[in-house]
């Protein structure tokens, strides 16, 4: 990792850089890029930035919308995709404001850092560590249409199980069976190893890859713990380079929570503990899980504004077709030792103290991750202040599978927003604890939430082929 402006300027000299790509997060949370020569770059550049046009970006700037971005030189790294030698680099949107600019409090990486600062200001920790597990589908082949004479997509997959009767070699994996599914049912694992060693050189440790429940081609790459503002970076470039590696090897990935009909779903599961001074703050041998009273109350916050999170979390109308029973997705609002069936999953095989820990099930990658972890935070923050306790409050500890119920015992329980609507209207009522501090501005989640709105009435009017099945000879 560069730490300082020199080591950056001998890397570029010494991978003989061309280009610098100056990587912007939108309000999506999606990557967008400025690029500049790397012979115009100097010491000038990373402390006067380079300028662009923010209300481009989906923000709500009610001032003067050009912006300053300005690096953090520790992103820096060699990206692989680019032919012509090319440095990348993220940083932090700035407001022009002279002599001094300050920054653009609505910016998806402000806000994370904003939530940090907020939770040591709270005397409660220091760091909050997490680990997002990404799952993903990786196709052989995808088609869409969205017109008026044609609505409908097809994907397909080498190795899904609709495939038995083309192959010809019968190495298919049978439906719902790719769980760890090795050669040859596993047909992309060079693809994977290649995503992982470049994410290893990107500086992003990890943990492992391995293929997922769904046949059509669903796997896994899971990161090792790391700092919540570094991980937020991380995130992005995960996704970055999972998407363009499937790409260089003529396949294509998406993030989608529910691609294919009947199979299993993409989450985005995200591990979390806090330190302070180094310390765990959520372990206790005496405690339920051995997790002490402070994870459970940062539980109980997670817990109590769940609702509101869904629409943070799980931002897109695609994620409600995957948050529903049957397929090891969360729909139950609760907390559990091993248990799959709750949101708040503790896993069993954390044992050490500095491990333990509790997994949050609902989220997947659709969201934008610097909202999504700061936003988890800061509901875990309100929960600890609040003294909001899981147990007392009815949410478990549920030790039994949820989706094994009766009804009148199903009726018992809360469960998650249905659809994205609903989520929405969660997050305008019980929104305090995200402006707490300043963290999150009131103008971005109206921002966010009249964007939302708009998404789901333009999907809303849009006939869906199920539905001609369903309607088109009554």
């Amino acid at each position: 990792m560069v730490k300082t402006q020199q080591e950056l300027l001998e890397l570029i000299r010494e991978k003989d850089i061309k280009m610098v790509d100056f990587k912007i997060v939108d309000i999506n949370g999606q990557y967008r890029h400025v690029t500049i020569p790397a012979s115009h770059f100097n010491e000038d550049t990373l402390t006067n930035g380079i300028g662009f046009d923010a209300s481009n970006y989906g923000y709500a700037v009610v001032e003067k919308s050009d912006m300053v971005f300005i690096p953090d030189i520790t992103t820096a790294a060699v990206d692989p995709f680019c032919e012509v030698p090319t440095l990348s680099i993220s940083g932090n949107a700035m407001i022009i404001d002279y002599p001094n600019n300050r920054p653009l409090d609505q910016y998806p990486r402000n806000i994370v850092l904003a939530a940090e600062q907020y939770l040591r200001d709270s005397g409660i920790a220091d760091t909050m560590l997490i680990l997002p597990e990404f799952e993903f589908h990786i196709f052989d082949s995808v088609n869409w249409g969205v017109k008026p004479e044609h609505i409908g997509v097809a994907v397909d997959a080498e190795q899904a199980y609709w495939n038995c009767d083309s192959q010809g070699q019968g190495q298919v994996v049978p439906h719902q069976k790719g769980y760890h599914v090795a050669k040859p049912g596993d047909r992309t694992y060079e693809c994977r190893s290649e995503m992982c060693l470049l994410m290893e050189e990107a500086g992003i440790p990890i943990k492992y890859h391995h293929p997922e429940v769904g046949a059509a081609g669903q796997f896994e790459i899971e990161p090792q713990l790391g700092q919540m503002s570094k991980m937020a970076d991380a995130t992005m470039m995960i996704k970055y380079i999972i998407h363009n590696t499937a790409l260089k090897h003529g396949k294509v990935a998406t993030f989608m929570p529910k691609p294919v009909y009947g199979e299993a779903g993409n989450g985005m599961h995200v591990h979390m503990l806090l330190l302070k001074d180094g310390e765990p703050v959520f372990s206790d041998d005496n405690g339920y899980s051995h997790l002490s009273e402070t994870a459970h109350y940062f539980m109980g916050g997670l817990l109590k504004h769940i609702a509101a999170l869904c629409a943070i979390t799980n931002p897109s109308t695609n994620s409600f077709k995957r948050l529903v029973p049957g397929f090891e997705a969360p729909v139950t609002v609760g907390y559990a030792t091993s248990n799959r069936s709750a949101v708040i999953r503790i896993p069993a095989y954390a044992k050490t103290p500095k491990m333990r820990r509790f997994e949050i099930r609902n989220p997947d990658a659709t969201c934008n991750p610097y909202f999504c972890y700061a936003a988890l935070l800061m509901a875990g923050i309100d929960g600890i202040k609040n003294k909001i306790d899981p147990h007392a409050n009815g949410w478990g500890p549920y030790d039994v599978n949820l989706y094994h119920l009766s009804d009148e015992e199903k009726a018992k329980l809360s469960h998650l927003p249905t659809n994205l609507g609903d989520a929405l209207d969660a997050l305008e009522r019980d929104h305090d604890f995200l402006t707490a501090g300043g963290v999150f501005p009131e103008t971005l989640i109206e921002k966010f939430i009249a964007g939302k709105r708009e998404e789901v009435k333009k999907l809303n009017a849009i006939p869906h082929p199920a539905e001609f099945d369903k309607y088109f000879n009554l």
